[in-house]
């Protein structure tokens, strides 16, 4: 795909195990796709910060992960504001949002921390990167509540059509990765093969979900592509057009040109 850039939106290049980081992103820059690293923790906001800036073609979020909500404070906003003014780097806030699968005995404090988020954004006018994993309702409710001005990215999404299209009523993105390639992802084909273009975004959440010819495999950029060929079968369309128009979607939401 000459001259067609990718804008990986969701993208944890930086805990990869199994590859060679600095070979993973160059794979990556060689296919002109463009990487966007999200922090989790109130430590790693500084480890995205430092590994964004060591490498062309990759921006980052920060942001707290909602299963790390505990490690929240104020500080961590302080410092996130700190980062964001001396990094142009930094393009969004992320990842953040509500997980109930794991542990819901601090559903409370997730959503507190959520909404802390959401506000700081507001204020940077800096768009939202969310993870929303069995809190599909919640994390809706909480955005049309609390979110003024911040473009809202649903990350890896899974929920069922009919919640996408709501989402997409509230000018809401929805994202996609290695999922969609899975033989038994219904639900994940239904929202690709239906969804408006204007509103989807491509992703690979690696190391986790590498798409299928590497399903159980650790995940990279690069594998992007196999997303993006996958959506195009399921729209009769090519992967060509599938790249364009999501990477315009991506900028204009983090406004700058990948070129």
């Amino acid at each position: 795909m000459e001259n067609t850039y990718i804008i990986n939106t969701h993208s944890h290049v930086n805990m990869l195990k199994d590859t060679d980081i600095d070979t993973a992103i160059s794979n990556a820059q060689k296919a002109n796709i463009i990487t966007i690293v999200p922090s989790s923790t109130a430590d790693d906001i500084f480890e995205v910060d430092k590994f964004i800036q060591k490498y062309d073609d990759v921006y980052g979020y920060v942001g707290v992960f909602p299963e790390e909500a505990k490690t929240f404070t104020d500080k961590t906003l302080n410092n996130m504001e700190n980062i964001i003014k001396n990094n142009k780097k930094i393009i969004g806030i992320g990842e953040i949002g509500l997980d109930y699968y794991w542990d819901k005995s601090f559903k409370e404090l997730q959503k507190e921390v959520f909404i802390k988020q959401i506000k700081f954004a507001n204020e940077m006018n800096l768009p939202l990167n969310i993870h929303s994993r069995e809190a599909h309702l919640d994390t809706l409710e909480i955005l049309k509540k609390y979110n003024k001005n911040s473009i809202a990215i649903l990350h890896c999404f899974s929920g069922s059509l009919e919640f996408a299209k709501e989402c997409i009523k509230e000018g809401i993105y929805i994202a996609l990765g290695g999922v969609v390639t899975f033989k038994n992802a219904i639900k994940a084909k239904e929202v690709a093969s239906n969804i408006p273009l204007e509103y989807l975004l491509l992703e690979t959440d690696d190391p986790y979900l590498a798409p299928v010819p590497y399903r159980g495999k650790e995940n990279q950029p690069l594998y992007v592509t196999y997303v993006a060929s996958e959506i195009a079968k399921l729209r009769n369309t090519t992967t060509e057009e599938i790249a364009k128009i999501t990477t315009i979607n991506a900028e204009r939401i983090f406004n700058f040109n990948a070129k």
